[in-house]
């Protein structure tokens, strides 16, 4: 809390006085570009690793970067709260893209292979229980081309999956049908300091360098999805 405290006086100090003016603009209203939903864990800081500025990410945050699914009725399966979200970035925000964001050496993975049933945390195992489809894939033998650890190649195939379980909200489907949305799937290298995207063709995570990144904004250029 020291530091925190400590950061908001300098933020106060150096930081706010040449941000407020776009503060001051961002209290009539929100754009974003897109809705990210990443993990919960600190070390995953998409606002720096993506250069953002207040006012272009709507984002959700929760352990494991998981999307509970939809029900045959179109609601959600468990998390009311981020179906709400999920709903206000598409319908009243009209977000454009929606980015699912895991990463490396995520304690929620880990919890989930290590099933450390031990703990006292009722409401961690009910929540992992939606990222135990990409568990069953690798333990079913599926890989990716690059080598990676088993929590991590967990993390990489929980990303995937959670794009599925976006597909399921009838918000999502119905925009996706119409040219109105598109799903990314990333994955942040800790250790490396590296945003990898899924690219369909190889079937693996790769990372964003100048080359991919001029490949990516090719394709939206196009209107691809």
């Amino acid at each position: 809390m020291k530091k925190l405290i400590r950061g908001i006086v300098e933020f106060r100090k150096k930081v706010r006085p040449g941000i407020r003016e776009t503060f001051a603009r961002l209290a009539l209203g929100q754009a974003p570009d897109a809705l990210l939903i990443a993990c919960s864990d600190s070390r995953v800081t998409p606002n720096l690793f993506a250069s953002t500025e207040p006012g272009d990410l709507f984002v959700i945050r929760n352990p494991g970067n998981l999307i509970a699914p939809c029900g045959a009725d179109g609601r959600s399966l468990s998390d009311e709260s981020e179906a709400a979200a999920i709903e206000f970035a598409t319908l009243v925000l009209n977000v454009a893209d929606i980015i699912v964001c895991g990463h490396s050496e995520c304690g929620a993975m880990r919890a989930l292979l290590e099933e450390k049933k031990e703990l006292r945390a009722p409401h961690l195992h009910s929540w992992l229980r939606h990222a135990e489809g990409a568990l069953r894939q690798v333990r079913e033998g599926a890989r990716m081309k690059s080598d990676l650890s088993v929590p991590n190649l967990i993390s990489q195939f929980n990303v995937l999956r959670q794009l599925d379980h976006l597909r399921t909200y009838p918000v999502v489907r119905e925009r996706l049908e119409g040219g109105r949305l598109r799903l990314h799937a990333w994955w942040f290298d800790i250790a490396e300091a590296e945003v990898l995207t899924y690219d369909e063709a190889s079937r693996q995570f790769v990372v964003i360098d100048e080359a991919e990144a001029e490949r990516l904004l090719a394709r939206l250029d196009s209107g691809n999805r």
